[in-house]
């Protein structure tokens, strides 16, 4: 069957010219927030919806409820937590999103921000756009990589490639995860498994938050889990920004118990004005863009062109880039 409507709420992705030689229609817009926005007005007439993770459209279960004909929620990159899971499961909608397709680009993005933290590097950029040189309130609290403990919240495809990029560091590599990794492929990272995420959080010179967002992880990272972190801990996040308690990353890089805090992910997103995050002391923030290279770009375009190939003929999507099907949730979602 296929659909006269095809919903784009980020980017064109190179397939207008497909579709529309089809007879689709495709309507792209970044007007998404709001019951007077572009997408709203079209929301009952969407088969599908295809959105990204960097400034989602935010799929509620009154949207939903709104979206007669809808059948269809694609993510053009990875990460579905913009979408209510469960409202889309109960209406029998198929989520699927591109797996894998960003997974290098966000890995070496993280790896970028443990160095940028943990050699203090942002108050030198400072100094060098300001005409400035004081060495020597840059080099008061930087450090090398090497026999730093850094472990990582989340071991899946983004945090293993992690942990395979850290290893010629010579660091000393912590893991938790609900699943331990196959016995052979943790003795050839050197990576320990950490049953236990407060007995892991004490040990380390760096945390990074490798898990997606679900009822479980929102909030994770509140006051008094960060307070069970090392003093002076380095914190980087290219997860989602709802796994940490905004107020008390904020507070605590003000009161110096977290020394840096580095990532892409805010909640929400686009993050307003006066989002704390962007005035707390020592961070390493951006927009979303760990995942938005140009090779990425091209993985995700390519990978929802396929899953819109494969929905207009009628045929299965490959296993791993299913988030809802048949009422039923991944096993990462729940």
């Amino acid at each position: 069957m296929n659909p006269n409507f095809v919903g784009c709420v980020e980017g064109a992705l190179g397939i207008r010219d497909w579709l529309e030689s089809q007879g689709h229609e495709y309507i792209v817009t970044d007007d998404k927030e709001g019951p007077d926005s572009e997408l709203e007005k079209h929301i009952p007439d969407l088969h599908v919806l295809i959105s990204t993770p960097f400034h989602p459209a935010y799929v509620t279960a009154e949207r939903i409820k709104k979206a007669k004909n809808l059948q269809l929620l694609l993510t053009a990159g990875i990460g579905s937590d913009h979408i209510d899971l469960n409202a889309a499961a109960a209406a029998g909608l198929t989520v699927a999103e591109v797996t894998g397709s960003n997974v290098v680009s966000v890995a070496e993005d993280e790896l970028m921000r443990i160095l940028i933290l943990v050699r203090n590097f942002l108050p030198g950029y400072h100094q060098a756009n300001n005409g400035e040189w004081n060495v020597a309130a840059i080099a008061h609290r930087a450090y090398d990589l090497e026999g730093k403990t850094i472990g990582t919240v989340g071991a899946g495809r983004i945090g293993k490639l992690l942990l395979q990029r850290l290893k010629p560091f010579n660091c000393n590599l912590l893991y938790h995860d609900r699943l331990k990794m196959d016995p052979e492929l943790e003795k050839q990272i050197g990576a320990k498994f950490e049953e236990d995420l407060d007995a892991m959080l004490p040990k380390c010179d760096v945390i990074v938050i490798n898990t997606p967002l679900t009822d479980k992880t929102r909030g994770l990272f509140d006051k008094d889990r960060i307070a069970k972190c090392k003093k002076g801990v380095l914190i980087v996040n290219n997860a989602r920004g709802a796994i940490m308690d905004t107020q008390a990353i904020a507070d605590a890089c003000t009161s110096g118990h977290v020394a840096g805090y580095g990532g892409d992910v805010w909640y929400p997103q686009p993050a307003p004005k006066d989002h704390p995050w962007r005035y707390m002391p020592n961070h390493a923030m951006t927009p979303h863009i760990s995942g938005t290279t140009i090779d990425a770009q091209l993985r995700y375009a390519a990978g929802t062109k396929d899953m819109l190939e494969r929905y207009f003929k009628g045929e299965e999507f490959p296993p791993q880039h299913y988030i809802v099907k048949e009422g039923k949730l991944a096993s990462q979602y729940q």
